[in-house]
């Protein structure tokens, strides 16, 4: 979060690099802009890089992926969260060696010198989207689970229906009281403070379900009873046919989408190289493809196939009033609260670029596109019934873009062919675009065909 604000401050002298560079198109304009890069001291360390960019990879899709494994089985799960964090790190390395050729370190810009104004269009568009998802997926956490917190400490239940007890209500107040005003501001830089609280607040939500499910036997005792052991089994390893498998792939490539981040990181990084930075990216997956596997895991062990799409939901049908998981819905309420104003920096920041690129700051057009992209958040987050349908569409759409097509194709015409000679690499960066291309027809397909049959709404609905 704090390095977007770093990025912004230095984005407009970068910017006007670019512009004077490569408008003169010719090869010392790379070279220059790369020194400029080399001449720009990075101050921050290698760990705190691997911290940085594992923040910028969690986020709310955590709390979708014993969901995802309730529908393919832990071996199948297991293979597709490998393939997806290799092929995550593969297109980190692609960027990066586009990066490196040219000296940008803008994802925008990348576009920009690729296709021109169209790709720098397409990038700054599914950038925004994606992270338009976000903050969806954070406002409907507060949606569903403020209401349960506020349950929980007055004791109370919604036979009357108060208005306290309504997420629609708690979600429009939240968003006027806390969101707005942060998200007002000029600069937040303050509120990259809230990055490291984040994280450790999904540390916490890590270990309190590892924790519940040695604490919790039998939750649901209707699956045990209606269900063979040999079945069980099988469900246990391989589920391929579930009509919510179509959501999984989406869900993994949601939970992994840190691209947009890794180019500012890597112009922060202290003494910094393209292999430096890949090793802070290869790290910082490792990491996080370890606890998305281990709260996918102990979540699924917990409830099998009645957990619910989003995890922490799941929990109130044992016990509404359980204090820990009462202390875990408060850090993640928190965290998702104070992350929202993050989010809609760059996300602000981007429409102004493809809608006002010529303009300077003006603090109207500054709160009407805060205030606007929060009514349209708030409306998409009001009317969805529920949390996987962020999470599937944004997967299915932004997210292959910003990991799988745009590192490929970027990389194919920005890097030189004499670059890479004899070898396949620009070949294998075509077939990941591809690879690309078929995960986003087939998961929107296969979505679309859910929602036709009505089966989406019938399981994990809230």
């Amino acid at each position: 979060g704090s390095l977007w604000v770093k990025a912004v401050k230095q984005q407009s002298v970068i910017e006007l690099i670019h512009s004077v560079c490569f408008n003169a198109r010719n090869s010392s304009c790379s070279h220059n802009v790369s020194c400029f890069f080399h001449q720009f001291e990075g101050k921050t360390s290698f760990g705190m890089s691997i911290f940085n960019l594992g923040n910028a990879i969690m986020g709310s899709g955590i709390l979708g992926l014993a969901y995802a494994m309730s529908n393919t089985g832990i071996l199948l799960f297991l293979f597709l969260l490998t393939a997806v964090a290799a092929l995550s790190a593969y297109s980190i390395h692609l960027l990066l060696k586009a990066s490196g050729v040219v000296g940008i370190r803008a994802y925008e810009q990348l576009g920009y010198r690729a296709f021109g104004t169209p790709g720098k269009m397409a990038a700054g568009i599914a950038i925004t989207l994606q992270n338009i998802g976000a903050m969806s997926s954070y406002l409907f956490i507060v949606k569903s689970e403020f209401p349960l917190v506020i349950q929980a400490f007055l004791r109370a239940d919604n036979n009357h229906g108060e208005w306290y007890l309504n997420g629609n209500y708690l979600v429009v107040l939240v968003t006027v009281s806390v969101i707005l005003p942060l998200a007002l501001m000029k600069q937040l830089g303050y509120l990259g403070y809230t990055s490291g609280f984040s994280l450790s607040c999904m540390v916490f939500f890590l270990s309190a379900v590892i924790y519940k499910k040695f604490q919790i036997s039998c939750p649901f005792e209707e699956f045990s009873h209606n269900s063979t052991n040999k079945e069980n089994m099988l469900c246990f390893m391989f589920t391929f046919f579930a009509p919510q498998t179509a959501y999984t792939i989406p869900i993994l490539a949601f939970a992994f989408v840190c691209h947009p981040e890794v180019l500012p990181i890597y112009t922060e990084l202290r003494n910094p190289s393209q292999k430096k930075m890949q090793q802070v990216s290869n790290i910082s997956i490792l990491i996080m493809y370890t606890m998305y596997f281990l709260a996918a895991l102990f979540g699924y062990l917990t409830f099998k196939e009645n957990v619910e799409a989003e995890l922490l939901h799941t929990y109130s049908r044992i016990d509404p009033y359980d204090t820990l998981i009462l202390c875990v819905r408060l850090a993640v309420l928190t965290a998702v609260t104070l992350t929202v104003p993050i989010v809609l920096f760059p996300v602000r920041r981007a429409i102004q670029q493809m809608i006002f690129p010529n303009k300077t700051f003006h603090w109207l057009r500054h709160i009407a596109i805060a205030v606007v992209l929060l009514i349209f958040i708030n409306m998409l987050v009001i009317f969805a019934p529920n949390i996987l349908g962020i999470f599937g569409i944004i997967g299915a759409t932004s997210a292959p873009c910003l990991i799988f097509i745009f590192p490929a194709v970027f990389y194919i015409r920005i890097v030189p062919k004499d670059e890479e000679p004899m070898r396949s690499t620009p070949k294998l960066a075509a077939c990941f675009a591809g690879l690309g291309v078929l995960f986003m027809i087939m998961s929107l397909s296969f979505i679309i065909i859910d929602w036709t049959m009505g089966s989406s709404n019938a399981a994990g609905g809230h």
